[in-house]
């Protein structure tokens, strides 16, 4: 397989040095309207769905390993010191690819009636938000919809997903007005998760209707104007010793509720 175009040995080449702004930077990200996927399946990933992939970066090692996932694809070949100073990651792949981004941001469109969507709300942690993207994909939801939350294009974010980025609808920078005019025309009722005795089980709801689920902060939950702009409260009765679960795993107990 000989579908290199050139051999990248110097960290100014302005293809790397492009690589590592958009890894780091998300004015850099937004600006160009790319970001970078690394590793040999989320990139093997991208190419099967079709994703408008600018170019491929690869080590030697990384060819020999994953050389037949990359298709037919031109790839550049870069040097292992080189995939080692814009890697995101403390044991790189050495593959890398610059992607445009996913035209599903700012204006919510029209949303599936009594569809089922998990909604970030002001969440920040990267690899929680790539995790319920990706539990989100497993559990057949029709969407992921960030609101004031992070940047779904962090490479962290990106790599959570385990490729599920390019397998399920994931909106993002959805001002909530928005949010809630979209969930109205669509009949879907909207549940806020919480850690409350006195809100509804999670196991007690049948959602026949569809839903969409609001997972909050980290550290503060659902701000009071969201939770008073759902339909209900629900909370996932704990019978153990602790108090409260990561977001990522509350979300994902829930979102298997929500698919029963």
């Amino acid at each position: 397989m000989e579908n290199y175009s050139d051999i990248i040995t110097s960290k100014d080449n302005p293809g790397i040095r492009l690589v590592k702004k958009l890894m780091t930077s998300k004015k850099e990200r937004m600006k160009r309207q790319q970001f970078v996927l690394e590793g040999a399946r989320i990139v093997a990933d991208a190419l099967k769905s079709g994703a408008d992939i600018e170019k491929i970066y690869v080590t030697e090692e990384a060819l020999e390993k994953y050389g037949e996932r990359l298709s037919d694809r031109e790839f550049t070949l870069i040097s292992g010191n080189l995939s080692a100073g814009i890697s995101d990651t403390l044991n790189s792949q050495g593959v890398f690819a610059v992607c445009s981004m996913l035209s599903l941001g700012g204006e919510l469109p029209s949303l599936k009636k009594s569809g089922r969507y998990a909604v970030l709300s002001k969440l920040q942690d990267p690899g929680n938000a790539g995790m319920i993207i990706r539990t989100a994909d497993a559990l057949g939801l029709d969407g992921v919809i960030f609101s004031e939350s992070c940047d779904i294009y962090n490479p962290k974010t990106v790599r959570a997903t385990m490729g599920s980025i390019f397998r399920i609808p994931v909106y993002h920078d959805v001002p909530s007005d928005i949010l809630f005019e979209r969930l109205k025309e669509a009949e879907i009722p909207s549940y806020a998760a919480v850690v409350d005795d006195n809100a509804a089980s999670v196991s007690d709801m049948t959602f026949d209707k569809g839903g969409a689920v609001f997972i909050g902060n980290e550290g503060n939950g659902l701000s009071e104007e969201i939770q008073r702009m759902c339909s209900k409260s629900i909370t996932i009765k704990m019978t153990g010793n602790t108090e409260s679960l990561n977001a990522a795993m509350a979300a994902g107990i829930i979102m298997w509720e929500l698919m029963k």
